[in-house]
């Protein structure tokens, strides 16, 4: 569809104003005057408006002028962006990064990388996402995200994908100071813990099975989004359950939270990075092999599992 308006007219328009005049325009764009003054006549013409009113001693921008003007901006700003990203995108970098990450994990364990991303000054989006449980691998084989920090090899879906081994990841069945699991002296049994509600963190999978751990069937449920809810939950009292140790050491430390020895512990989980085999996008390896080179999840998890 023809517009009147393009890109070389708005150029002109926005070289007018900040130069103050149609002489200056025509110097830094290198035209001549008469250039300058058949493009804007041309645009008035085919728009049918009047951008500049010429009835004093200088041409000012009508009312229509200015709004043409700051809108045009806008544009010119976006046509800048898209030939800088188009650029960016033949050079093999992406214009978006999704990270997804677990969330027994804490976010902040990803900021390091974020901010020496960030000191490359390359102009890719980064998003981060929470996932819980079998919403990590969920999230990656829908695509939802590109990379997925933190995912468990129990849920993992059958597909092409490369992983790197983060390191376990222990849990502590944890109760509030106050909560009456707290008495009990010896180690905890089904039908001790069973008597009270579990707090539970809700998985963010859409399409893989759901998963859980740690709950019997015959305990009532309060179920909350991401572990830190779950974890402010169980400080509460309002609930028990299995809780990351490295989220929840300086709670068991000043006493806000008990850890419990129950009679069936739970084993540690492994987690690890992943990201479907094939993609190679240059935002996303240097995430990949940043993360994997510096150690920082791992030396998280390795020292506040000790």
């Amino acid at each position: 569809m023809h517009t009147a308006i393009t890109i070389d007219a708005l150029k002109v328009l926005d070289a007018i104003d900040r130069k103050g005049s149609f002489a200056g325009a025509a110097a830094e764009l290198f035209r001549v005057p008469s250039a300058i003054s058949y493009t804007v006549q041309k645009l008035e013409e085919d728009l049918d408006v009047a951008i500049y009113d010429r009835s004093g001693h200088r041409a000012i921008l009508t009312p229509a002028g200015r709004y043409l003007l700051e809108q045009g901006r806008s544009l010119l700003e976006a046509a800048e962006t898209l030939a800088h990203t188009t650029r960016q995108v033949a050079q093999g970098w992406e214009t978006r990064l999704r990270i997804g990450f677990n969330s027994l994990l804490p976010a902040e364990c990803l900021f390091p990388t974020i901010r020496a991303f960030h000191e490359l000054g390359v102009p890719v989006d980064v998003q981060v996402v929470e996932e819980v449980f079998a919403g990590a691998w969920d999230a990656l084989q829908s695509r939802r995200v590109d990379l997925v920090v933190g995912a468990d090899q129990s849920s993992k879906p059958a597909g092409n994908f490369a992983t790197h081994n983060l390191g376990p990841i222990h849990f502590v069945f944890a109760v509030a100071a106050s909560h009456p699991l707290a008495a009990i002296e010896r180690p905890l049994s089904e039908d001790d813990i069973a008597r009270y509600p579990a707090a539970v963190a809700a998985d963010t999978s859409r399409a893989l099975p759901p998963g859980h751990a740690g709950i019997f069937r015959r305990q009532r449920t309060v179920t909350v989004s991401n572990i830190d809810q779950k974890i402010a939950l169980q400080a509460s009292g309002l609930g028990v359950g299995w809780l990351p140790e490295p989220r929840v050491r300086h709670l068991l430390a000043n006493g806000t939270l008990m850890e419990k020895a129950v009679a069936e512990p739970r084993a540690p989980i492994t987690l690890h990075l992943a990201r479907h085999a094939e993609d190679r996008g240059k935002a996303l390896m240097w995430f990949w092999d940043r993360l994997r080179s510096e150690n920082t999840l791992s030396q998280w998890l390795g020292h506040e599992a000790n």
